[in-house]
């Protein structure tokens, strides 16, 4: 009796060495390996979390506004802007996460291989202090970054200039900003050299139209076809979410020998400038030549003022700008030359 409990006790004290035996040579590699793996676990949860929290900012915003495109939001001063910051900070808060916890998993599996946290930390220190002076560049950029997102001045999607680069926000990182040009051009701008950034996403924007007739137009009729225009253009169901005020005609700007330049000013979305001044100019073409008012050549004409203040390189289609031009005298055609007969030999001279 006494010998049939001996041999179960004696099973598992060997079932317990070997289960310490086991552990001691891959105890370590399982506790790194389990500490990457609960890592990467929380680094998808964090993220996974912080996603539904922005697609329900958004999605309450539009759904509170009754449309399905971000675009469209009626309030572009507010709505707008929460559904652009909610995704930049969103960005930012996704790359904050996965630093906090390479760092602490990082931390982790320095502890359990043996290596004192503590002196790593205080070699840490003095390295970071040692590298202070080179690294002030990188700092500058996270700090920066970190002020543009929760100052708003900028966000993803939003039409910039920045001076370095013209183009769509794709992307608002804590050091790097992603702007894509016109041209299909990924800029990557650091976040610390961005001294100014011109935002034509926020609020409203107002498309200037300057049109030119010739000098001896009448011009009380001109502005008056040029303001009744864009007052019926305003009228019409698809232009009136676009023009968020009434056409204010700015009257007579500038003055010369050939042609008169009358300005138009509209205010519009942020987003649909450049197309309410499209349609504006084919549609003022067509009435005042309905009118018989011709419209002078463009070698003639020079726009200047807030047209040329208002267009930025990469960020919309470079549109043409009329340019004075000298045009050059014309050369007379050349005359064919007379063939000249050779000089007359005498008798001898066979001729034709």
């Amino acid at each position: 009796m006494g010998r049939m409990v001996t041999l179960p006790l004696a099973a598992a004290t060997d079932l317990s060495k070997d289960a310490s035996t086991f552990w001691g040579m891959w105890g370590v590699a399982i506790t790194v390996a389990g500490i990457i793996v609960g890592a990467i676990i929380l680094r998808v949860i964090i993220h996974f979390v912080i996603r539904r929290v922005v697609d329900q900012v958004v999605n309450g915003v539009k759904r509170k506004q009754n449309i399905d495109d971000t675009q469209a939001l009626d309030s572009p001063l507010k709505a707008v802007r929460v559904v652009q910051r909610t995704r930049t900070l969103g960005s930012v808060l996704n790359n904050i996460a996965s630093v906090v916890i390479i760092l602490i998993a990082f931390t982790s599996i320095l502890s359990e291989i043996g290596v004192s946290v503590v002196g790593v930390v205080s070699a840490a220190g003095v390295i970071a202090a040692g590298l202070a002076f080179g690294a002030q560049n990188v700092v500058k950029d996270l700090l920066s970054g970190l002020f543009m997102v929760f100052e708003d001045q900028l966000g993803v999607g939003d039409i910039v200039d920045v001076q370095l680069a013209s183009g769509v926000v794709e992307a608002v990182g804590i050091r790097v900003t992603q702007i894509r040009d016109v041209n299909g051009t990924l800029w990557f701008v650091r976040n610390g050299e961005i001294l100014r950034v011109g935002n034509m996403s926020q609020g409203w924007a107002r498309a200037i139209i300057d049109t030119a007739v010739p000098n001896g137009s009448d011009i009380d009729l001109v502005e008056s076809i040029i303001l009744k225009t864009a007052v019926d253009l305003k009228a019409q169901p698809r232009w009136k979410t676009r023009m968020l005020e009434k056409p204010e005609l700015w009257g007579m700007q500038s003055i010369s020998d050939s042609h008169v330049i009358v300005r138009l000013a509209v205010r519009t979305r942020s987003a649909e400038r450049d197309n309410v001044a499209r349609e504006l100019r084919i549609r003022l073409k067509k009435a005042l030549e309905a009118e018989g008012i011709s419209l002078p050549s463009l070698s003639s004409v020079i726009l200047s003022g807030f047209d040329e203040a208002n267009s930025i390189k990469g960020a919309r289609p470079v549109e043409t700008q009329p340019t004075p031009t000298v045009p050059r005298a014309r050369r007379a055609p050349r005359r064919p030359s007379t063939p000249t007969a050779p000089p007359f030999d005498g008798p001898g001279d066979n001729r034709a």
